[in-house]
């Protein structure tokens, strides 16, 4: 190879992993042409590695498919690419093409082929992937193993991936991280606590693994604890552990950690540098009812995203302040930021609480028109609880049974309440007929529509759906009271 030849390698090389190759990638690529590298396998893979890191497969993919004789790096890069920014199906595809040209795989090309087939959602697949491993003979890269058990974990298929783990002899943190993730993902947090306390070394994502697995599983109180130990063996909480354990803090009403959490994080820089952070700071503050603190972070954050406006929005209406929330959101849009369908939920409620049903009914239908949103079954409940509060009943019972999608008993049961306190026992009892035929198995209705007839002294009817529970089999749950004449 001339010396040249290597000089305008290097060059490009350098180009590739410079500053500006994302806005430049035509220009190397041109320069590749030029220079009469298009194939160079070497060069070829390195361009492709980094199509992958900027999210430019299609780019890859023609690059790819202009190579005459392309060796394993390019088809590994191929592989990596796809398992990186998809379709992950494709990772499979150059797998396959690369079988067929006689290209021997290697130790790189199985773990983002195993990602890919987490990708594609099929643990058949992947099964297929780990016997190929096993074929070839290169089970025992630690990088593989790595990677089959991170297959098996993403699907909860925690005994095969326990055979992997146990198979290991060096153990890197993050394969045990792995394995507590999963066996928590499962539910068994018993064998997740077990690992993590067999860890001779752990990391903060060891940390946040467990206690995130404790916090979805309802065990508040042992996630609290489990922050404590992790800050009494000098780990410093990130802002994945901050995020996590600020809601548990909110529902065991531990507000004096929460605060210190929050000095903490302004400390750290982690509400400086990260948005969640400052998000679970609006959330924790609102559901503890300190709107003030609450309003400071909110207003204090140097960068928000729509999740930031939603838990403000929100906060204002679980505080019983649902005119000032209406005004959050026409300041948010004003501000240009695009809401969510969870914006909706918190600013319909915001109108449903504060008695705004005429403003209620704008947003409504802002949502299709201006915003391009299409209602979905909560933004309906939001409505009728909005309509029911107000007494504007007979617009929800419309709304009710004109909406594209079936009503569910929550949407129902709200009508009926309302019904039922003005007294109106004509309509209660038609609405409990839709939930009887929601829910024909339900007993609280059959219940609920009995007490309605005896509360209007229509005895014979109370005695036909006593009738219609035994003819059903529908037994009377305990604590149900029915009203007998």
């Amino acid at each position: 190879m001339s010396r040249v030849f290597r000089e305008a390698e290097r060059r490009v090389l350098r180009h590739l992993h410079g500053r500006k190759t994302r806005t430049q990638l035509p220009q190397i690529h041109a320069h590749i042409f030029r220079h009469h590298l298009y194939q160079s396998n070497q060069i070829l893979s390195h361009f492709i590695s980094v199509c992958g890191g900027l999210d430019k497969m299609g780019y890859a993919n023609l690059v790819f498919h202009q190579t005459e004789n392309p060796n394993i790096f390019l088809f590994n890069s191929m592989i990596k690419g796809y398992s990186l920014c998809g379709p992950s199906e494709n990772s499979l595809l150059r797998f396959s093409e690369m079988k067929n040209r006689g290209i021997w795989p290697d130790e790189f090309t199985f773990a983002p082929l195993l990602k890919s087939c987490s990708g594609i959602g099929d643990h058949r697949i992947g099964k297929g992937v780990h016997g190929e491993v096993i074929v070839v003979g290169i089970e025992g890269f630690s990088s593989i193993r790595i990677g089959i058990v991170d297959f098996y974990t993403s699907f909860g298929r925690m005994e095969d991936a326990q055979k992997v783990f146990d198979e290991m002899i060096d153990r890197h943190v993050v394969v045990w991280n792995m394995m507590i993730r999963g066996f928590c993902k499962v539910g068994d947090l018993e064998m997740g606590l077990c690992l993590f306390r067999q860890m001779r070394s752990r990391s903060v994502v060891s940390w946040n693994s467990m206690i995130a697995g404790l916090e979805q599983s309802g065990q508040d109180g042992k996630a609290l604890e489990l922050l404590r130990e992790m800050w009494d063996h000098g780990f410093e909480p990130d802002d994945a552990t901050v995020v996590t354990i600020l809601p548990v803090c909110a529902r065991l009403g531990a507000v004096d950690v929460g605060e210190q959490i929050h000095s903490y994080a302004e400390s750290s820089q982690l509400l400086l540098n990260f948005i969640s952070v400052g998000n679970s700071l609006v959330d924790f503050y609102c559901k503890c009812g300190n709107l003030e603190t609450a309003w400071r972070v909110f207003n204090g954050m140097p960068r928000k995203n729509v999740v930031s406006w939603n838990a403000m929005i929100s906060g204002l209406t679980f505080n019983g302040k649902g005119e000032l929330g209406a005004d959050l959101f026409e300041e948010m849009i004003n501000k240009g930021v695009r809401p969510n369908d969870a914006t909706f939920v918190g600013v319909l409620s915001c109108c449903a609480h504060a008695g705004l049903v005429e403003r209620g009914r704008n947003l409504f239908a802002s949502m299709t028109v201006d915003h391009k949103l299409e209602p979905k079954l909560e933004h309906f409940g939001c409505m009728v609880d909005l309509l029911a509060r107000n007494g504007c009943l007979e617009e929800a019972h419309d709304l009710l049974r004109t909406m594209p999608m079936r009503p569910n008993a929550v949407l129902w049961g709200s009508l009926l309440s309302a019904y039922r306190s003005t007294g109106k026992i004509k309509q209660a009892e038609c609405v409990v007929k839709e939930l009887i035929e929601l829910e024909p198995w339900n007993s609280g209705n059959y219940v609920l529509l009995s007490n309605i007839y005896a509360e209007d002294g229509r005895w014979d009817e109370v005695e036909k759906v006593r009738a219609l529970m035994k003819e059903k089999n529908i037994r009377k749950n305990p604590g149900q009271s029915m009203v007998l004449g």
